[in-house]
């Protein structure tokens, strides 16, 4: 079916009546998945979701589904020779906003490069939808010239002239991946607007029998609004974005290791994954003391949903709280520290006034640590030299642990000073683990690609970059060690995203 950009040939009433949905199906009519939708066809993350696929993944899907586009050239948007799946990656990845640049007449791809804005537009698998959609192109394997000029429908209004300015494949795709982004950044512009009902016109198709058999829609999204703005039928038109979407990208529920912290689109709060369950962070200081907001991974409402609702996280590490039985407690990573007396913690030197009060079912997922007594030194954790070694202890509780690589000091204890201290002194604490890095940290060697993810103490290998990029993971937030440090932690199961 062609698309209609600037000329939409349908009827159109806005109704205050609910939205309706598929008419009653006839035996004689084909069966429609009970699944679908016609007000809610594709969320708008997952149109925009430009990240969705590599180049290789593109190239590759492109040769799974026997598509002639996996060997086929053509001539792209800025007058360069690319393969259909460059042509499709660069329209999603590698696209420019001129507006304000003052541009030669022709500009070359350098000259844009050099004076435009980068920008993304929308996922790859929705143009490779778009593409069997409007010509059949994954899935025929000899398309006519014309199947290949016209890829996308674009500048072609139904029972309208094609205008020859788009005419290529190049222009074709990246014309439509232009269109929804516009689409999605000024719906003000488009005569379908997200929560307003519609009657639009079902191009006759087997599932609808009578010619002019209408229906309403109301777009619950930008996304569902932009698909009926570009080919403004349910059937033959945007049904078929969603079965050939389905059929493409069957939806694969994106599970994520314990430690990983993760947001939704239009969630304000910011989970920690514990025990298969998502803990919401009540307060910033909660949060920025123990993360940043770059280790955070975007989900889908969908990912989140995934995981039931565990204890919210409500104080900073080492904040001071009380429980109702007057029990004042320390709390130190994911144990709590009680004070033996009040009158330790007097001496000690804490402040009443940085007390925060504390129920009991606050607490549960703390463990009981060692006791607070009078005796008790550097309750809050010191750095020490050894004087003759060289080597650094983080000393804590009675114990030393050894800082086996320089990174821990700079992005764990960064800004707190180094104590000198000779052997003597510091064989009265008790040796244990070295100090690591916590759950959530993403880990490599330089000496090995393979990242890691800590989850649970262990450490978790990406199955391969196509995984740690479905995810969401950000390679900005590795962080390279040695291989001594990594050796600590024991080996966990790969992660792998389908």
């Amino acid at each position: 079916m062609k698309t209609s950009k600037s000329i939409i040939a349908f009827l159109i009433l806005t109704l205050t009546l609910p939205s309706l949905l598929i008419p009653a199906i006839s035996q004689a009519q084909a069966t429609i998945d009970p699944n679908f939708n016609p007000n809610n066809i594709v969320s708008d993350a997952d149109l925009l979701d430009a990240n969705a696929m590599s180049l290789a993944d593109i190239q590759n899907f492109l040769a799974k589904e026997g598509s002639s586009l996996a060997n086929y050239t053509a001539t792209d948007t800025n007058g360069l020779s690319r393969s259909a799946a460059e042509i499709i990656y660069n329209a999603a990845q590698n696209n420019f906003d001129c507006d304000n640049a003052t541009l030669s007449d022709s500009p070359t791809l350098a000259e844009k490069q050099a004076k435009c804005l980068h920008i993304t537009t929308v996922n790859p698998k929705f143009l490779l939808v778009l593409l069997q959609k409007e010509e059949g192109l994954i899935e025929n394997d000899s398309p006519s010239q014309s199947n290949l000029d016209w890829a996308t429908g674009y500048g072609c209004p139904d029972g309208w002239v094609c205008n020859p300015y788009y005419k290529g494949f190049g222009k074709q795709v990246n014309s439509a991946a232009l269109q929804f982004r516009a689409y999605m950044n000024e719906p003000q512009n488009y005569s379908f607007k997200m929560g307003q009902t519609y009657i639009v016109n079902n191009t006759p198709t087997p599932y609808c029998t009578a010619a002019n058999q209408t229906m309403a829609v109301t777009p619950v999204n930008q996304a569902t609004a932009a698909l009926y703005n570009y080919t403004p039928h349910v059937f033959n038109g945007n049904y078929n974005v969603y079965v050939l979407w389905n059929r493409y990208f069957p939806k694969v529920s994106r599970l994520y290791p314990d430690g990983t912290l993760i947001q939704a689109k239009g969630d304000p709060n910011i989970y920690l994954l514990s025990n298969g369950k998502k803990r919401a962070f009540t307060s910033l200081s909660a949060f920025s003391s123990r993360f940043t907001t770059a280790q955070v991974v975007a989900v889908t409402s969908d990912d989140l949903n995934n995981y039931a609702t565990g204890d919210p996280i409500k104080f900073p590490n080492y904040d001071l709280v009380q429980t109702p039985d007057k029990t004042i407690y320390l709390l130190v990573d994911s144990q709590k520290r009680p004070f033996a007396s009040p009158a330790v913690f007097k001496k000690i030197g804490f402040n009443p006034a940085e007390i925060d009060q504390a129920s009991v079912n606050d607490l549960n997922t703390y463990t009981l640590g060692k006791a607070i007594t009078a005796t008790s030194t550097n309750v809050t954790g010191a750095l020490m030299q050894d004087t003759k070694t060289g080597g650094i202890y983080f000393i804590d509780n009675g114990t030393k642990a050894p800082i086996v690589d320089k990174i821990i000091l700079t992005l764990r204890f960064a800004g707190k000073k180094v104590s000198k201290a000779t052997t003597k002194t510091l064989n009265t604490y008790t040796t244990v683990a070295p100090v690591l890095f916590p759950d959530g940290t993403l880990l490599q060697t330089s000496s090995f690609p393979t990242v890691y993810l800590i989850s649970n103490g262990q450490k978790r290998a990406f199955a391969d970059d196509g995984s740690f990029a479905r995810l969401g993971y950000s390679a900005a937030n590795v962080i390279t060690v040695s291989s001594k440090l990594l050796y600590y932690y024991p080996n966990g199961d790969l992660i792998q995203s389908n």
